[in-house]
Protein backbone atom coordinates (compact mmCIF):
# COMPACT_ATOMS: atom_id res chain seq x y z
CA UNK A 1 0.00 0.00 0.00
CA UNK A 2 2.92 2.30 0.65
CA UNK A 3 3.90 4.08 -2.57
CA UNK A 4 7.33 5.39 -1.71
CA UNK A 5 9.09 2.56 0.11
CA UNK A 6 9.51 -1.16 -0.10
CA UNK A 7 8.13 -2.83 2.99
CA UNK A 8 10.10 -5.62 4.60
CA UNK A 9 8.62 -8.22 6.90
CA UNK A 10 5.21 -9.25 8.09
CA UNK A 11 4.83 -6.58 10.75
CA UNK A 12 5.63 -3.68 8.40
CA UNK A 13 3.28 -4.97 5.71
CA UNK A 14 0.38 -5.56 8.10
CA UNK A 15 0.86 -2.17 9.79
CA UNK A 16 0.95 -0.43 6.41
CA UNK A 17 -2.26 -2.08 5.19
CA UNK A 18 -4.11 -1.34 8.43
CA UNK A 19 -2.91 2.27 8.37
CA UNK A 20 -3.99 2.62 4.74
CA UNK A 21 -7.55 1.52 5.45
CA UNK A 22 -7.81 3.68 8.58
CA UNK A 23 -6.70 6.72 6.55
CA UNK A 24 -9.07 5.78 3.71
CA UNK A 25 -12.05 5.63 6.05
CA UNK A 26 -11.14 8.99 7.57
CA UNK A 27 -10.75 10.55 4.10
CA UNK A 28 -14.15 9.25 2.98
CA UNK A 29 -15.80 11.06 5.92
CA UNK A 30 -13.95 14.36 5.50
CA UNK A 31 -15.90 17.53 4.85
CA UNK A 32 -19.30 16.23 5.95
CA UNK A 33 -21.51 17.81 8.60
CA UNK A 34 -23.41 16.00 11.35
CA UNK A 35 -26.57 15.60 9.24
CA UNK A 36 -24.63 14.07 6.37
CA UNK A 37 -22.59 11.76 8.59
CA UNK A 38 -25.73 10.53 10.37
CA UNK A 39 -27.73 9.96 7.16
CA UNK A 40 -28.97 6.37 7.07
CA UNK A 41 -28.38 4.17 4.06
CA UNK A 42 -31.31 2.08 2.84
CA UNK A 43 -34.20 1.20 5.15
CA UNK A 44 -34.42 -0.85 7.26
CA UNK A 45 -30.64 -0.57 7.71
CA UNK A 46 -29.39 1.79 10.39
CA UNK A 47 -25.98 2.10 8.71
CA UNK A 48 -24.50 5.58 8.36
CA UNK A 49 -21.00 6.99 8.16
CA UNK A 50 -21.31 8.17 11.76
CA UNK A 51 -22.51 4.72 12.78
CA UNK A 52 -19.53 3.15 11.02
CA UNK A 53 -17.19 5.60 12.77
CA UNK A 54 -18.67 4.68 16.15
CA UNK A 55 -18.55 0.99 15.22
CA UNK A 56 -14.87 1.17 14.23
CA UNK A 57 -14.02 3.00 17.46
CA UNK A 58 -15.77 0.22 19.38
CA UNK A 59 -13.98 -2.46 17.35
CA UNK A 60 -10.57 -0.88 18.05
CA UNK A 61 -11.45 -0.56 21.74
CA UNK A 62 -12.66 -4.13 22.03
CA UNK A 63 -9.73 -5.77 20.24
CA UNK A 64 -6.93 -3.68 21.74
CA UNK A 65 -8.12 -2.87 25.25
CA UNK A 66 -10.31 -5.87 26.05
CA UNK A 67 -8.77 -8.73 24.05
CA UNK A 68 -5.11 -7.81 23.61
CA UNK A 69 -5.08 -5.98 26.96
CA UNK A 70 -6.50 -9.19 28.44
CA UNK A 71 -9.33 -7.45 30.28
CA UNK A 72 -12.62 -8.87 29.05
CA UNK A 73 -14.30 -7.33 32.11
CA UNK A 74 -14.12 -3.85 30.54
CA UNK A 75 -17.58 -2.72 29.44
CA UNK A 76 -18.20 -2.52 25.72
CA UNK A 77 -18.20 0.94 24.14
CA UNK A 78 -21.46 2.85 23.47
CA UNK A 79 -23.47 0.58 25.78
CA UNK A 80 -23.16 -2.42 23.47
CA UNK A 81 -23.50 -4.72 26.49
CA UNK A 82 -27.16 -3.70 26.65
CA UNK A 83 -27.82 -2.95 22.96
CA UNK A 84 -25.92 -4.83 20.25
CA UNK A 85 -26.54 -2.04 17.71
CA UNK A 86 -25.80 0.89 20.05
CA UNK A 87 -22.97 2.20 17.87
CA UNK A 88 -25.41 2.63 14.94
CA UNK A 89 -28.54 3.47 16.94
CA UNK A 90 -26.73 6.28 18.78
CA UNK A 91 -25.38 7.82 15.56
CA UNK A 92 -27.61 10.88 15.54
CA UNK A 93 -27.14 14.17 13.71
CA UNK A 94 -25.63 16.12 16.58
CA UNK A 95 -22.30 17.95 16.52
CA UNK A 96 -21.45 16.72 20.04
CA UNK A 97 -22.09 13.08 19.03
CA UNK A 98 -19.88 13.53 15.96
CA UNK A 99 -17.09 15.14 18.01
CA UNK A 100 -17.30 12.37 20.62
CA UNK A 101 -17.12 9.69 17.91
CA UNK A 102 -14.06 11.22 16.22
CA UNK A 103 -12.36 11.71 19.60
CA UNK A 104 -13.05 8.09 20.61
CA UNK A 105 -11.89 6.68 17.26
CA UNK A 106 -8.67 8.70 17.26
CA UNK A 107 -7.92 7.77 20.89
CA UNK A 108 -8.49 4.08 20.22
CA UNK A 109 -6.35 4.11 17.05
CA UNK A 110 -3.55 5.87 18.97
CA UNK A 111 -3.81 3.30 21.78
CA UNK A 112 -3.76 0.46 19.24
CA UNK A 113 -0.67 1.83 17.51
CA UNK A 114 1.15 2.23 20.80
CA UNK A 115 0.21 -1.30 21.86
CA UNK A 116 1.21 -2.80 18.51
CA UNK A 117 4.55 -0.99 18.55
CA UNK A 118 5.44 -2.31 22.00
CA UNK A 119 4.41 -5.96 21.62
CA UNK A 120 5.54 -8.72 19.25
CA UNK A 121 3.18 -10.13 16.59
CA UNK A 122 2.98 -13.44 18.44
CA UNK A 123 1.82 -11.72 21.66
CA UNK A 124 -1.24 -13.55 22.99
CA UNK A 125 -4.38 -11.73 23.93
CA UNK A 126 -7.39 -13.35 25.55
CA UNK A 127 -10.56 -13.71 23.47
CA UNK A 128 -13.82 -15.26 24.69
CA UNK A 129 -12.84 -18.35 22.67
CA UNK A 130 -9.32 -18.54 24.10
CA UNK A 131 -5.86 -17.10 23.34
CA UNK A 132 -5.38 -15.15 20.11
CA UNK A 133 -2.18 -13.85 18.51
CA UNK A 134 -1.82 -10.16 17.74
CA UNK A 135 -1.14 -10.93 14.07
CA UNK A 136 -4.62 -12.48 13.80
CA UNK A 137 -6.17 -9.37 15.35
CA UNK A 138 -4.32 -7.11 12.90
CA UNK A 139 -5.42 -9.22 9.91
CA UNK A 140 -8.99 -9.18 11.21
CA UNK A 141 -8.89 -5.39 11.53
CA UNK A 142 -7.57 -5.04 7.97
CA UNK A 143 -10.55 -7.10 6.79
CA UNK A 144 -12.95 -5.10 8.98
CA UNK A 145 -11.73 -1.75 7.69
CA UNK A 146 -11.58 -2.89 4.05
CA UNK A 147 -15.19 -4.09 4.20
CA UNK A 148 -16.40 -0.93 5.93
CA UNK A 149 -14.44 1.34 3.57
CA UNK A 150 -16.52 -0.21 0.78
CA UNK A 151 -19.70 0.55 2.71
CA UNK A 152 -18.45 4.06 3.47
CA UNK A 153 -17.62 4.76 -0.16
CA UNK A 154 -21.16 3.85 -1.21
CA UNK A 155 -22.67 5.91 1.62
CA UNK A 156 -20.55 8.91 0.66
CA UNK A 157 -21.65 8.59 -2.97
CA UNK A 158 -25.33 8.81 -1.92
CA UNK A 159 -24.60 12.00 0.02
CA UNK A 160 -22.73 14.10 -2.53
CA UNK A 161 -21.69 11.89 -5.43
CA UNK A 162 -18.04 11.68 -4.42
CA UNK A 163 -16.43 8.29 -5.06
CA UNK A 164 -13.01 6.74 -5.31
CA UNK A 165 -11.59 8.58 -2.34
Amino acid sequence: MSDDTTLHGEEAVLADYLGHFRRTFERICQGLDADQLARRSVPPSSMSLLGLLRHLAAVEYSWWRRVMGRDLTLPKMWGKDENRDADFDGAIADDAVVAEAWEAWRAEVAHAEEFRATHPMDFLGQHDDGPIEMREVVVHLIEEYARHCGHADLLRETIDGQTGR
